[in-house]
């Protein structure tokens, strides 16, 4: 699987920015690093403070019949120390509130909560425990529902991740 381009990236990002608006004033574009596998690792700065992230493209989108658009999964370390391996989802369209999107590796499960087309981990706690779940995974699967009410369902290959984590760790150190 090819990594990210470039203008993925920077709509990736434009979506990170905006929820962390604050740091979106200053922001230049991602540099590319590395690819591990499926995964690959970028780094930017944002007003002042080196955000070094991996991303990975999901490699199964369900239902066939519907436009997803790009679906991602980031896992973003900022050098500040304002986040560590903050892990988040990013879809081609907006996501309902409720049902929450869900997560799970193997037998384990976590709840997202959801902005725009966005979704997040609630508790550092439960980031850190899908973090550890992911570097052991082989795979990942996502269900979400659109704001059309259009039930998804994804598979976020784990090959490559933990040496993108440690790489994106290294940037940001």
């Amino acid at each position: 699987m090819p990594r990210p381009s470039l203008a993925v990236v920077l709509a990736i990002f434009s979506g990170l920015a905006a929820v962390f608006a604050p740091l979106a004033a200053a922001a230049q574009q991602p540099e590319a690093k590395a690819t591990f596998r499926d995964w690959s690792v970028f780094v930017r700065e944002v007003d002042g403070d080196k955000i070094c992230f991996a991303a990975t493209e999901a490699t199964d989108k369900s239902p066939k019949s519907v436009n997803h658009g790009d679906v991602f999964f980031l896992i973003a370390t900022w050098e500040s120390g304002a986040a560590k391996e903050q892990p988040s989802l990013m879809t081609g369209y907006g996501l309902n509130a409720k049902p929450e999107p869900t997560l799970r590796i193997g037998s384990d499960k976590w709840e997202m909560y959801t902005s725009e087309n966005e979704a997040f981990i609630e508790s550092a706690s439960e980031e850190e425990r899908l973090v550890r779940a992911m570097r052991k995974g082989a795979d990942m699967r996502i269900s979400a529902v659109s704001q059309r009410g259009t039930a998804t369902s994804y598979v976020i290959s784990l090959r490559g991740v933990s040496a993108a984590l440690d790489r994106a760790a290294e940037e940001c150190e």
